[in-house]
């Protein structure tokens, strides 16, 4: 068997990461992997089975997570407090250099946090983990509209698309389909991250409004995003959020997805009904996801998420 090195890698970061939430009496929690419910993002496809008991146990069709987001809020909602979970998502799709579609993720909620409290947590979390391996690194932190200007010298909030386009022009990209936060993506993937030092760490706050995903948003001019990711040299590691719990926002924040997949021929999702029952009840917090892989090749000095997984997809 090849990699026992980083099997052992990634046990001992399991067990840092354990340690570091005990200290600071973060709760470990487990949540379904399957649920009657998906991920409505028109950016994330879901795999799906079907249950093949008796019908009283609910719903036939079940989504495997892509992240434990939806049922860890309604554990908030419910009272648990400060809570963490550290397990495996799925992702169809999501196969190649940099990704497996089955992927641990690390994800957790701070009670009356808003985003960037918890970016402070992220970093700690990312010294303890990356100073024990032996590495160095600096911080800076920016905005999403200040790191464009700086890079690129666009506004991603207010310039117009064709000067959001200009910096890919030699790319040969394919623009059937592809809307304002498509161009942005790319722009950040292609033109910005690969510029970040390996040894920095960059946490990025504010994205667009338009990106908000299950973040709140906040009334400046332009409206922003109260999200930040956080990414170590060229990787994108962690993505939180002052996590939204008005519930009616949410519906329509689902409903827009699913009208987005319907334009794009993708399947609608079912929408999670038993967290809207509860968001409302979900108290003030901040949360994020980090991916556990990313974190692992950051680690390990590799490119390749091959390296850091006893089997990748082709092997399993």
């Amino acid at each position: 068997m090849r990699h026992i090195g980083q099997l052992r890698l990634r046990a001992a970061t399991y067990a840092r990461i354990r340690s570091f939430f005990a200290a600071r009496e973060v709760l470990e929690v487990e949540t379904p992997i399957l649920s009657a419910a998906g991920n409505t993002d028109p950016n994330i496809q879901s795999f799906a089975t079907r249950f093949g008991g008796h019908v009283d146990a609910g719903a036939r069709e079940r989504w495997m997570r892509t992240s434990p987001e939806f049922p860890m809020k309604r554990l908030l909602a419910a009272g648990v407090g400060d809570c963490y979970e550290l397990g495996r998502v799925f992702r169809d799709g999501e196969a190649g250099g940099r990704h497996n579609p089955e992927f641990t993720m690390l994800e957790w909620y701070r009670v009356g946090w808003d985003e960037a409290k918890l970016a402070r947590e992220v970093i700690d979390l990312l010294e303890t983990l990356l100073l024990e391996a032996g590495r160095t690194f600096d911080v800076v932190e920016t905005t999403y509209r200040g790191l464009f200007h700086d890079t690129l010298g666009v506004d991603p909030l207010t310039d117009p698309l064709d000067r959001l386009k200009a910096p890919l022009a030699d790319i040969g990209i394919d623009p059937e389909g592809l809307e304002r936060d498509d161009w942005l993506d790319l722009l950040m993937t292609h033109r910005i991250q690969p510029g970040f030092p390996r040894d920095r760490v960059t946490v990025v706050f504010d994205y667009p409004a338009s990106q908000c995903a299950l973040a709140r948003i906040r009334e400046d001019d332009p409206p922003v995003a109260k999200r930040f990711e956080a990414y170590v040299g060229p990787y994108e590691l962690a993505n939180g959020y002052h996590e939204l719990n008005d519930a009616a926002e949410q519906r329509r924040r689902f409903e827009r997805d699913n009208a987005k997949r319907r334009e794009r021929g993708v399947a609608e999702m079912p929408i999670d009904e038993n967290l809207l029952a509860v968001l409302g009840d979900m108290p003030d917090c901040a949360g994020v996801a980090l991916g556990v892989e990313r974190l692992l090749m950051v680690l390990s000095r590799t490119d390749a998420i091959a390296d850091v997984l006893a089997f990748p997809f082709s092997e399993a």
